[in-house]
């Protein structure tokens, strides 16, 4: 039997041996390609070979894509686990030419290797073409041998000219061409028609290989051009192909497949190897493996929430299988075992990426199981509908994907109201909107813009420049022809020394200066993406229009600031070798006073992870390398290993900023040296969503006050427990033991007191209708104190109905308690509420046992002084 490997590796034999380049499967991350959400095609990383936009070294090539269908418009994850051939991850077969074979050398190499070197039986073959595809019709036919009555001809079966199952195109306009589909006739005792008949979504024909001709361009009009150099593009699924080469119907039962369900099997204790959340779990481990692989770590956001799901998933499936401990990170190693000869990247990258995932289980292991009693909850209640509001809490609050909450309920024949989720989900993502706005300043008109050119930049050499032109003026968002003094204004200048903010670099301050005219700069920022608006103060004469100024930057606000920029490419290069390339830039503010820096990261920096980043630093520093800038072609700079940073635009031309190990795109300024830096102090980490972390740092002379200020702070400690600083930490642990000791003794002390206090408490308890009542208030319990004598209470007095204040600095704290035969009849939340009610307070709890405050007053008196009549009331 020729396994998955098999396959994978005489696919490109075959094609190496007819003179094609073997190309390595690019990222699941499309590079450069905003429309993508994910690589799901092989001809993804050869859209701009086809379009022209790019020149290979080479005219054929073949490869084997990694591809995810999990997201955007491509997404079958809510079909995995249901269906034979459905998966989130797949490996798509592929070759290409570019402007070199086309139909004849593609359809004559794609029926040999399948029939001579892969022995399929002939007579199971049957194909497809354009209807109006005479040559290929002819090279089947005549070349091949086909019989005329397997060669199947498709039409425009999409409801449009050329839309087909047998049509391929790129986009609504550009390069697309007739295919030609390879099916594989799993034979009469399967349901099913050919395609093209009214039985084509039956199993017995299965599509394996399709062979797109890509030979027109289509206009905006429609008509069809043909292109001067035709290509080929071809696509074949390993996992169908292995199931028809091996011999079986559903491509879970392929030797890949089995192997990764015999392994989850073993994980999750689980002895039906049919049951299809192991075919769930064998499919997502592979999807999730190969995005961390590619740099996407879990999140609430993008490709990182997509990952989120997934293993969400997974995990939900696992915990149907009885499973409440990590285990889903287990399964790596099986994938590594299968494919990581194929993907050296995954067998590099394979301890992060069983990090990662262990991460994101315990992460969801909080909050799963309580999220499936309230689905429970909400099904009871359903009517056969999960309302849209309701989701959307199990989202909210208990991390379930919307797709996930669908999954569940669909097992249990009820729908979701997706229109009252995404409403839901609006009107949050509205309040954050109203909740996050600020002032950025004004924009510009459109017929401004139109107007005013991009300010040339003056800045990364000399921080003054004379001679500047006042282009234009606003107030309050409007252009104006001047501004008087005492004004605030945004001024607009053909050129500029001032940086406007932008990468995470804050604008610079100064003053702008003529006859008679100081327009203080409080800001720069850029406005419509392109222009330098100076924010401030007119503090002396009249501005206007036409007006020439001379721009003085402030040189040691900008001087701190520089040091924090080159800090912030310093810091990220350490991130990334101590933690891996994963770590990727999530946002920044480099400020004059201090710097601060998200990244994508699974987990917080340990003590000895922020030593070393600190260590690795200041290595740099000290090495003193110069800093080079670099102006290169985009395509060029990232060629030459060039991190792009998040949030920052870039144009053809970049700029390449390299100092030591560090080199990035970076429109920002810099230190000429990396010296000049002096001292760099990391002083916190934390989180700032689920898989980004947040640093923040000092350099140069704030870095020294940093530690100075630490070093007075040690010192003082050191006199307040009478030693050294040295002998601090000792005096420390000391002094935190005997607190500790201190607090056993007196919480025994306590729950002596409480016990004799229940002996006193219980003789003064009443009878209402055969039970208990007592209604009390104790001078300095806390609310533990109250809930142990509450229990003693109950024990003792049998059929009973207990509620205690506890009164401590103005405040009450509440316990409610219901024991024996007043069970059923009074419950202790309702006592609770009726008595907190009265005191300004609130609280609630079970049946037997509540709990809540209150003030403490001469109502609390009184409402203790009521219980009696209330629990008469209620046993009435």
């Amino acid at each position: 039997m020729k396994t998955t490997s098999d396959i994978r590796r005489e696919f490109l034999e075959f094609f190496r041996d007819r003179n094609h380049a073997v190309v390595p499967s690019a990222s699941l991350v499309p590079g450069n390609d905003p429309t993508l959400l994910f690589t799901n095609s092989g001809m993804v990383q050869f859209k701009d070979v086809f379009l022209g936009a790019e020149k290979r070294s080479y005219v054929r090539a073949t490869d084997v894509q990694r591809c995810l269908r999990a997201g955007g418009k491509h997404n079958d994850l809510d079909s995995v686990g249901y269906t034979a051939r459905h998966h989130t991850f797949f490996e798509m077969l592929g070759n290409w030419s570019f402007g070199d074979y086309f139909k004849k050398e593609a359809i004559a190499w794609s029926w040999e290797l399948l029939t001579e070197g892969w022995k399929l039986p002939a007579e199971r073959l049957l194909v497809t073409i354009y209807h109006t595809d005479e040559e290929a019709y002819r090279i089947w036919c005549e070349d091949i041998g086909l019989p005329p009555e397997r060669i199947i001809r498709i039409g425009d079966n999409k409801g449009a000219p050329y839309a087909s199952d047998n049509f391929w195109q790129m986009a609504d306009t550009g390069p697309c061409g007739p295919s030609s589909e390879i099916f594989y006739d799993h034979g009469p005792g399967v349901p099913g028609g050919p395609p093209g008949s009214p039985g084509e979504d039956g199993d017995r024909f299965i599509e394996i290989w399709n062979l797109v001709f890509m030979q027109f361009d289509r206009q905006p009009d429609g008509s069809l051009l043909p292109l001067p150099a035709p290509c080929v593009d071809t696509g074949m699924g390993l996992e169908r192909l292995a199931a028809v080469l091996q011999g079986k119907h559903s491509n879970y039962e392929i030797d890949l497949f089995r192997t990764l369900i015999r392994r989850a099997a073993e994980l999750t204790g689980t002895p039906d190897l049919g049951n299809k959340s192991l075919r769930v779990i064998a499919d997502h481990i592979r999807a999730c493996s190969f995005l961390i692989v590619d740099g996407v770590l879990p999140s609430n956001e993008g490709r990182g929430y997509v990952l989120r799901r997934i293993i969400r998933r997974a995990l939900r499936h696992g915990w149907m299988l009885g499973v409440r401990e990590p285990f889903f990170h287990r399964m790596v190693e099986a994938v590594d075992a299968l494919m990581g000869e194929a993907y050296p990247e995954l067998r590099a990258k394979r301890e992060l990426v069983e990090r990662a995932l262990r991460a994101e289980e315990e992460r969801f292991a909080e909050t799963l199981d309580a999220g499936m009693r309230i689905f429970d909850e909400i099904a009871d209640r359903s009517g056969g509908t999960i309302p849209g509001a309701e989701a959307f809490r199990l989202y909210d609050t208990y991390g379930f994907p919307l797709d996930l909450t669908a999954d569940i309920a669909r097992e249990r024949g009820l729908d979701v109201d997706i229109a009252g989720f995404d409403a839901a989900m609006a009107r949050q993502r509205e309040t954050a909107r109203a909740a996050g706005k600020f002032a950025s300043g004004a924009g510009l008109p459109a017929d401004l813009v139109a107007q005013l050119r991009p300010a040339e930049f003056l800045g990364y050499d000399r921080l003054q420049a004379g001679g500047l032109e006042v282009i234009a003026l606003l107030r309050d968002g409007r252009p104006v022809e001047s501004v008087a003094a005492g004004e605030e204004a945004i001024v607009i200048l053909d050129r500029t020394p001032f940086y406007a903010e932008s990468g995470g670099q804050v604008g610079d301050t100064g003053e702008l200066d003529g006859q008679g005219v100081r327009f203080r700069v409080e800001d720069t920022r850029k406005l419509a993406g392109q222009f330098h608006g100076h924010v401030g103060r007119l503090e002396a004469g009249r501005l206007a229009r036409g007006d020439h100024l001379l721009g003085s930057v402030d040189a040691g606000r900008r001087a701190d600031t520089v040091l924090n920029h080159s800090a912030t490419h310093l810091l990220h290069g350490a991130l990334r070798g101590l933690l891996g390339t994963h770590v990727a830039q999530k946002g920044s503010l480099v400020a004059p006073e201090r710097l601060r820096f998200d990244f994508s990261h699974f987990q917080p920096l340990t003590a000895e992870d922020v030593a070393e980043i600190e260590r690795r630093v200041n290595t740099e520093v000290r090495a003193d390398h110069t800093v080079q800038v670099r102006e290169m072609d985009m395509q060029e700079a990232l060629d030459a290993g060039a991190i792009a940073l998040f949030g920052e635009k870039y144009g053809e031309r970049v700029r390449v900023v390299t100092m030591g190990e560090s080199v990035e795109l970076c429109g920002g300024t810099h230190v000429g040296r990396t010296g000049e830096i002096g001292l760099f102090k990391l002083v916190s980490e934390g989180g700032v969503s689920a898989g980004v972390r947040r640093v923040e740092a000092l350099t140069g002379q704030a870095a020294l006050d940093q530690i100075a200020a630490e070093e007075r702070q040690l010192r003082q400690a050191a006199g307040l427990l009478g030693g050294t600083t040295a002998e601090v930490g000792d005096k420390l642990r000391a002094l935190l033991e005997r607190q500790k000791r201190l607090e056993r003794e007196l919480e025994g002390l306590k729950a002596k007191a409480a016990s004799g206090a229940t002996s006193n408490l219980a003789e003064s308890a009443v009878e209402v209708q055969g039970i208990r009542v007592l209604a009390a208030r104790l001078e300095g319990f806390d609310a533990k104190a109250l809930r142990e004598t509450v229990d003693r209470l109950k024990h003792q007095l049998g059929d009973a109905v207990v509620i205690l204040a506890g009164t401590s600095e103005g405040k009450a704290a509440l316990v409610a308690g219901v024991s024996g035969a007043a069970s059923g009849r009074v419950r202790a939340g309702e006592l609770l509420s009726h008595v907190a009610g009265q005191i300004g307070g609130k609280g609630g709890g079970r049946p037997d046992l509540a709990q809540g405050g209150g003030n403490d007053g001469p109502a609390l008196a009184q409402a203790l002084q009521g219980v009696d009549q209330w629990v008469s009331e209620r046993l009435t």
